[in-house]
Order: structure tokens, then C-alpha cells, then sequence
């Protein structure tokens, strides 16, 4: 059965949808404060939140590096635009009491999916090239971590990739463990920005 072909409905739980909304608020929230404090880097203006904490937690070598302007503009902006997303996401899923299309719930997973791959990549390079870590981008990452784990495990135990056991299987283990596997990669990216930065040091 093709992703355009495929008729059956999914709806996530009242408590994951609204996750999903919150997710998505707070991204957009942090994503709006990360323009604000670029724009006051190019004009020499004050944040409406300063995120400079210290030499090493700070958010300028970040928000003004090449990096930071991935597609030319602020990466904040695409953090305003694509947050929406999950909010969409649970809010139409409350709406539509028999459910989304698989196909909605597959494009949603891999958006999401490249979110994580994304923040992953900034927050490497933010440590190794840059020595810096912006606070505002690190709520990003604390936000992104767990909503991925959550959409990509609700997704195969649902089986929106398909009726087989194992992928149902594989996505009931991701809820099972879902605090375990959200805290060692908050702890994966901890330790290895502490090793490399000395960020408690620098505070």
C-alpha cells in the first residue's frame, strides 16, 4: 500500500497531542527570543531576554556565525515557521475525532526527524567550532530531543509505518524507555560540552 494510497486514520492520545501543542508553543517562543537577541547583535540594541551568561554560555558567536545563518537568515526564523508545525499537528489531531491520514502522520515524523538531526548538527558545532553555548539554542535542543522521541515512537506503535509487529514493537519499547532515552542524550551532549568547555568553570 503507497503513502498516497493509504486510507487508514490515526489519532494520537489527548496527552500526546497536547505535549505536541506545548512542544511546539515553547519552540516558537525560545525560536522568537533567539530573533530578538540576533537582531540586537546586528544593531547593538537589547535583547528582551539577554542570553549572555558567560564568556562560554553566551549566544552572539553563535547567532552571527555561518552556522547560525544556515540558509542565509537567522536559523531563528526557521524555528518560528517549522515550530508550528507540531502545534498543527495536536491541534488538528483533537479536531478530527476519526483521525489523520497515515501520509500526514509519515511527513509530520520526518520533519520532526530533521529537526533532530539539525539540532544535533548546530549543537556539534557549537562546541567544537564555535566554544560557545547559546542558552536559547540549548532550550531549543531540550525541546526538540523529546518531541522527536515521542512523535517517532507514538508513529510505529500506532503503525503508521505499517501493520507489522516489529515496528509496533520497536515504538512500544521507545515509550517505554522514553525518559531513559531522552536524559542520555541530554547527558551525551552535557558531558561532552563540559569535557570540551569547561562550561561549569566559565560560571
Amino acid at each position: 500500500m503507497s503513502v498516497l494510497t493509504d486510507a487508514r486514520a490515526f489519532r494520537p492520545s489527548r496527552a500526546m497531542s497536547i505535549w505536541w501543542i506545548v512542544a511546539g508553543l515553547a519552540g516558537w517562543t525560545v525560536s522568537f527570543l533567539l530573533y530578538h537577541e540576533y537582531i540586537g547583535q546586528l544593531t547593538g540594541g537589547d535583547a528582551l531576554i539577554t542570553c549572555n551568561v558567560s564568556p562560554v554560555v553566551t549566544c552572539g558567536p553563535n547567532l552571527l556565525s555561518p552556522g547560525g545563518n544556515l540558509l542565509g537568515f537567522s536559523n531563528s526564523i526557521i524555528g518560528i515557521v517549522l515550530f508550528l508545525g507540531p502545534v498543527f499537528a495536536g491541534a488538528a489531531a483533537r479536531a478530527a475525532p476519526s483521525g489523520l491520514r497515515a501520509w500526514f502522520w509519515r511527513t509530520f515524523t520526518v520533519f520532526v526527524l530533521g529537526a533532530f538531526v539539525l539540532i544535533h548538527f548546530f549543537a556539534y558545532r557549537s562546541i567544537f567550532e564555535y566554544s560557545t553555548l547559546c542558552p536559547w539554542c540549548m532550550v531549543i535542543w531540550l525541546v526538540t530531543i523529546p518531541l522527536f522521541v515521542t512523535v517517532l515512537g507514538w508513529s510505529l506503535r500506532s503503525g503508521v509505518w505499517g501493520a507489522g509487529a516489529t515496528g509496533r514493537r520497536v515504538g512500544a519499547w521507545i515509550l517505554s524507555w522514553l525518559p531513559l532515552l531522552v536524559i542520555a542524550d541530554y547527558l551525551l551532549i552535557a558531558v561532552t560540552a563540559q569535557l570540551r568547555l569547561d562550561v561549569l568553570g566559565s560560571l
